[in-house]
């Protein structure tokens, strides 16, 4: 692209930037990063680009999930398969109730970096740098901690490469079960306060995926060895461009330019300005690319915003990812797509019900509640049936873990103190992803008879 490098964003005002105190010492990481070989393929990258053009088409739906902020702590081995379990658990739930092959896209190895919607905290008088992920600093409550290192960066980096090692041996390994679906944690169907007619839904499904692969496996089928060894795509917020750009290069026998620390980032609803650096930096890479967009997006602003990304409107490149929280998703949602579809964009449509349904309990916590993530993808679904267009994939933040962060689907406000793990915003745990799987399924299967 004219005008366009891997640097160039720095010509622009960076949304959310990171001051770092020591620009030698930036110089030398970011150098260092450069020579590293590459998180993910081009070809991993275009692969990808081909699915999510399929699901743009209605012929795959997009399973998207992970920790709101990933740690360095956390690159363990059984945080990572239980992340890998619950998506792979959700993905085959949502192919029984959509009957359609599932991209399945964690956010994992690289969601090291946060936005904060204040640069300071102040505590007890003190005011410090705010935690922008371990990316960039360290939660603890201390001038060295707070300090923006960009050592972190490199840290980012080996424990990203870390984690992918692992999820791809795993895959390739057949790590999950899917065989019998009698096996998983499934407690959930026993809850008092599920309607008799919901929780004999849940069981028949189940009932349906346990029986169908009995089947297919007495018939001596490959492919339901070959369902356990399924991809996985990585994705993270593409906040730190000095970060992203250090990794992104041209590809021998490839045009373009690849952003190889992810297959695919996303900008935030803090940084998608159209003359900001993001925008810059994005525009200019053959990834596939997130947007979010929240209930304060001016339409017209977001065709503009998709014309700088993806000039050529071209298959599998745009996601526009909506967080409109459920009190807004009726008002916001059909100007938005009406004004899309009017001006023939074309993108893949996902619903993150997680970031506009955001509660604060008496005792100053923060939490989410199920029944509300639950209502805003159901009502995106319903908005997107009425103007004609396709939801064609969700975008949750959770947990294959045993937290207690987020009510309803079985905790209280009570529980919340039990296991409050999260590094950042409250994150579903395993039963009640699952659960979620089961209801999207449901909304999905309703749709197809209506059809």
């Amino acid at each position: 692209m004219s005008s366009w490098s891997p640097d160039s964003w720095k010509s622009k005002p960076a949304a959310q930037g990171v001051a770092y105190d020591d620009p030698a010492e930036l110089a030398r990481v970011t150098a260092k990063l450069r020579e590293l070989p590459p998180l993910v393929t081009s070809w991993e990258i275009e692969k990808l680009r081909s699915l999510v053009a399929e699901a743009q088409e209605g012929k795959r739906f997009l399973l998207q999930g992970g920790d709101c902020a990933e740690t360095l702590a956390d690159c363990r081995s059984p945080i990572i398969a239980n992340k890998l379990k619950i998506l792979l658990q959700m993905s085959l739930v949502l192919i029984h109730g959509g009957h359609r092959p599932v991209i399945r896209v964690g956010r994992f190895a690289g969601q090291y970096a946060k936005p904060r919607s204040r640069p300071t905290e102040t505590r007890d008088g003190v005011t410090l740098p705010s935690y922008f992920g371990d990316l960039v600093n360290r939660p603890e409550f201390t001038a060295e901690a707070r300090r923006a290192d960009p050592v972190l960066l490199l840290r980012g980096y080996e424990h990203a490469a870390m984690t992918l090692n692992f999820i791809r041996s795993l895959s390739a390994g057949g790590f999950a079960d899917l065989h019998h679906p009698e096996y998983w944690d499934l407690s959930f169907f026993q809850r008092v306060e599920l309607p008799e007619s919901l929780r004999a839904g849940y069981k028949q499904m189940s009932s349906q995926i346990a029986e169908a692969l009995r089947f297919m496996e007495a018939l001596g089928d490959s492919s339901v060895d070959a369902m356990s060894r399924v991809d996985f795509y990585t994705s993270h917020e593409g906040l730190n461009l000095e970060y992203e750009s250090a990794q992104t290069r041209a590809v021998p026998r490839r045009a373009g330019f690849f952003d190889l620390t992810t297959h695919m980032p996303w900008i935030g609803e803090r940084t998608r300005a159209l003359g900001g650096a993001h925008v810059e930096f994005f525009r200019g890479v053959r990834n596939t690319v997130g947007v979010k967009v929240g209930p304060s997006a001016d339409p017209a602003e977001i065709i503009e915003l998709l014309g700088a990304l993806d000039p050529a409107n071209e298959p599998g490149k745009m996601v526009l990812i909506t967080r409109m929280g459920a009190g807004a998703v009726e008002s916001k949602l059909p100007g938005l797509v009406e004004a899309v579809t009017r001006a023939g964009r074309r993108v893949l449509w996902v619903s993150d019900p997680m970031h506009g349904n955001m509660i604060q309990t008496a005792s100053g916590l923060k939490t989410r509640d199920f029944d509300q993530i639950l209502r805003e993808v159901e009502m995106t679904f319903d908005v997107h049936a009425r103007a004609g267009t396709r939801l064609g994939g969700v975008h949750l933040e959770l947990t294959g873990d045993d937290v207690t962060e987020c009510i309803g689907g079985g905790i209280t406000e009570g529980d919340l103190d039990k296991s409050y793990l999260t590094a950042c915003d409250p994150r579903l745990n395993y039963r009640q992803a699952l659960e979620m799987a089961f209801r999207v399924a449901s909304k999905m299967t309703d749709g197809r008879t209506s059809a």
